[in-house]
């Protein structure tokens, strides 16, 4: 009995190690992806993306990591996610911290590697580093009210796209595109507010990197999105979206 129950045991770690180094390969690639093109394409001379590139760029990284890790951790990616999940009833609470500690944790990481190419240009200049801020470290010079209203917002509707393009009821297959494209609405809308943030994770990263305001602005990337998250669970929740069915790629849930 005692080495069933140690076998059974070591089984829930290796599950458990697994999703959580999806959730830190994928939280790596959002914002190595995303930060990176701010930070290194954005304004290249005569070619710069701009804000449309770099919208589409943290679309892209989360309906590419959607494909490639979803079925193993849900794909957050996102700490607000991952409680927006759980109070849509979607995740156990015991996932919580492990997910977002995994996800803080590759944020820094793709941060930390972001900064080493970056340092290779003569003249870079580290700047904001794609970090989040309102007032005068906003793009657009937007009050602290202005940011903290749009970042509840989108990542309020951040979790009604998840939970409802992962129901059984929607197409089967299709949810890593409506998830992608919907983050990539956000960044169009609020990348001149707050530089957009919608994931706590991916503001932690840069700011520790940009350092001085922007980390003293941090709370606000934590507070906002986690908050806009949890009434959107809740939200979603009271609408029915049930958890997703198993053809589709697990974005929203993570099977019990």
């Amino acid at each position: 009995m005692a080495t069933l129950k140690n076998a059974i045991f070591i089984m829930e770690k290796m599950f458990m190690f697994k999703k959580v180094l999806a959730e830190f390969l994928g939280t790596f690639w959002l914002t190595f992806g995303g930060c990176g093109s701010a930070v290194l394409a954005a304004a290249f001379p005569t070619l710069g993306i701009g804000f449309a590139g770099v919208a589409l760029a943290f679309g892209l990284t989360v309906l590419t990591m959607a494909y490639a890790v979803g079925h193993i951790s849900g794909g957050h990616f996102n700490p607000a996610v991952t409680l927006g999940l759980w109070a849509g009833g979607r995740i156990p609470a015991s996932y919580i911290t492990p997910y977002i500690v995994a996800q803080v944790a590759g944020a820094i990481v793709a941060s930390a590697v972001l900064y080493s190419i970056a340092i290779g240009k003569p003249d870079f200049v580290i700047g904001g580093f794609a970090s989040n801020g309102y007032g005068d470290l906003s793009p657009g010079h937007y009050g602290l009210s202005a940011s903290l209203i749009i970042e509840v917002v989108a990542t309020f509707f951040f979790l009604i796209v998840i939970m409802g393009a992962t129901s059984p009821r929607a197409p089967g297959g299709f949810a890593p595109i409506a998830i992608g494209l919907a983050l990539t609405l956000i960044h169009l809308i609020a990348i001149p507010v707050t530089n957009t943030s919608v994931n706590p994770a991916r503001s932690t990263g840069p700011a520790l990197f940009a350092g001085g305001a922007y980390i003293e602005q941090l709370w606000l990337f934590w507070l906002a999105p986690i908050a806009g998250g949890i009434i959107g669970g809740l939200v979603a929740r009271a609408l029915g979206a049930e958890e997703p069915s198993r053809d589709k790629p697990e974005l929203a849930a993570t099977p019990q």
